[in-house]
């Protein structure tokens, strides 16, 4: 097989479509309709020497639902009896997404820990810490007043396979997120026949440090030459030469590759939870009614049921026997209700969910109302002395630590290196440029930090176990840059948490037995999508 050459995916079998800002014949909508290249070359000429592929609608991924961005009132529309005043409303603007259609299942996690094991087995002293990092914490159904069978039995046993996992921290739903790209893509393009399909059969293929991830194969390191089906390029694509190959490297990314995964930002979740694309006349909103007062059944066998899972009052987490508010003690099933107007599950109730967004007590929508997100941390990959991306190999994989002791990787073998260049989540916040007395403090805005928060310290015991140090100093505060926002009412919450205005913030580094997550991706603008009435 011939050595893969620099951007050979290029040739992959759809891509967006060039564009261009004139000499084009246009529709009445304005958008381009022929395009004609200013050199005279017309696009994919096979004498030529750009491909640009064809354009094609973008599809949603399995288990994803599109969520067409628009703006709307963000926080609460009626009283704070609680008086927090942390979500007070306030005008944003959301770009179209997509978002997970339930919580990520026990399945799917398993899933995750079961690749883990098999690619990087902890009997391997190399990988010891990777499966164990990724496991969720078992031991939060401990209630020193309750029975805790939940503990064995909640994330192993199939009769839970549909439930929401739980236990998961942060950092770890992060983690899912990076493999589930990974492996999306591998499948995507398995079925394109860009990558063999065998790729699993052929354990030399997946062990360690030599299994698939997108960093090597978008940059077309030497290790993918096993993979990639380069007479099924040629069939595809046409470019039948190396020159072809290399000088096709400006083009769009492939429509075939599938757009990472994440977690949803606290924005994006609150918009998609309310899901008010129904509740319109013309270009106007016709109410923003809480979501709790239609959260019961009105005909059928619904009727007059509670249709989420909650905990109606002191002591009443499911109902009496034989007339169940929700049947559930604890969680349920992610489709076990019915969805929004626009088809997500469990936005309202069952387990709240983890967002993306460093949690503080104001939203500064006047530094940014497009897209808004606090945690804003961009990555390099680290290059070697001769240019080459450095990649991350056995010996120096590097690790977070969770607070009940346990290594999370922060990357595995055969990923590209990064380091961090910039960190923004204490923008504009508190910091001595935006503080009153900014002309005569002395604090650099780098260093300044208006939060006496408690620091987290990571001590090795006489047995070798890693413990969380508590701080003992006076504090006056919980915000950190640990803590992140927590969206959503679960089951064991009142019905006042299942406003989708609702905040509270844990600690990024533990897993709880009422916090869930779901999993999101960017979509392309597209203006033929809106709706006109």
């Amino acid at each position: 097989m011939k050595k893969l050459k620099l951007f050979s995916l290029i040739a992959l079998s759809s891509t967006l479509a060039l564009t261009s800002c004139g000499g084009s014949s246009t529709s009445k909508g304005g958008g381009t309709k022929k395009f004609v290249s200013k050199t005279g070359w017309k696009p994919n000429e096979k004498q030529g020497w750009f491909f640009a592929g064809k354009q094609q609608k973008q599809k949603g991924w399995p288990g994803m639902v599109y969520v067409e961005g628009g703006t709307f009132t963000m926080g609460l529309v009626k009283d704070d009896v609680m008086h927090d005043w942390n979500n007070s409303p306030r005008r944003m603007q959301v770009s179209s997404f997509f978002i997970g259609e339930t919580e990520i299942t026990n399945y799917e996690y398993r899933e995750y820990l079961t690749w883990l094991k098999y690619v990087f087995p902890p009997s391997d002293p190399s990988f010891k810490e990777i499966y164990n990092g990724a496991l969720p914490d078992t031991l939060l159904w401990d209630n020193k007043l309750s029975r805790n069978d939940n503990n064995e039995t909640y994330f192993r046993d199939q009769n839970y396979d549909y439930y929401p996992v739980v236990g998961v921290s942060w950092t770890q739903a992060n983690r899912y997120c990076e493999w589930l790209t990974d492996r999306a893509n591998e499948k995507a393009l398995m079925q394109a026949g860009i990558i063999a399909k065998d790729l699993y059969i052929n354990e030399s293929n997946n062990q360690g440090g030599t299994a698939f991830n997108m960093d090597k194969f978008k940059s077309n390191d030497p290790e993918m030459q096993g993979y990639i089906n380069e007479q099924r390029l040629q069939q595809k694509s046409g470019m039948k030469t190396t020159n072809q190959r290399l000088l096709a490297a400006n083009r769009s990314p492939s429509s075939a590759m599938v757009t990472k995964f994440r977690l949803p930002t606290e924005v994006e979740w609150e918009y998609a939870a309310l899901g008010m694309e129904k509740n319109r006349e013309y270009n106007s909103y016709t109410e923003k009614k809480p979501q709790i007062d239609m959260l019961r059944g009105t005909k059928g066998k619904d009727r007059g049921m509670i249709l989420a899972n909650f905990k109606q009052g002191r002591g009443d987490y499911s109902g009496l026997p034989g007339w169940k508010n929700d049947g559930a003690a604890n969680t349920s099933d992610v489709r076990q209700f019915p969805s929004n107007d626009i088809g997500i599950y469990g936005m309202f109730g069952n387990v709240s969910e983890w967002t993306a967004d460093v949690y503080r007590p104001v939203i500064d929508e006047d530094a940014s109302d497009f897209n808004y997100y606090r945690g804003n941390m961009p990555q390099a990959i680290v290059r070697n002395g001769d240019g080459t991306y450095k990649m991350v190999e056995e010996g120096s994989i590097k690790y977070d630590t969770l607070s009940d002791g346990r290594l999370v990787y922060k990357n595995l073998p055969g990923q590209f290196e990064r380091e961090t260049i910039a960190d923004y989540r204490n923008y504009r916040d508190g910091d001595r440029m935006s503080s009153l007395d900014y002309r005569s403090a002395t604090d650099s805005s780098s260093s300044y930090n208006m939060y006496n928060a408690p620091t987290s310290r990571f001590i090795v015991d006489a047995n070798g176990r890693v413990k969380l140090q508590k701080d003992t100093k006076e504090r006056t505060s919980a915000m950190t840059n640990d803590i992140r926002v927590i969206k959503g009412g679960s089951w064991q919450d009142s019905a006042y948490w299942l406003d989708p205005g609702q905040r509270r913030y844990k600690t990024q580094n533990s897993g709880y037995g009422w916090i869930g997550f779901r999993v999101a991706q960017d979509a392309r603008a597209n203006d033929k999508a809106r709706t006109r009435r």
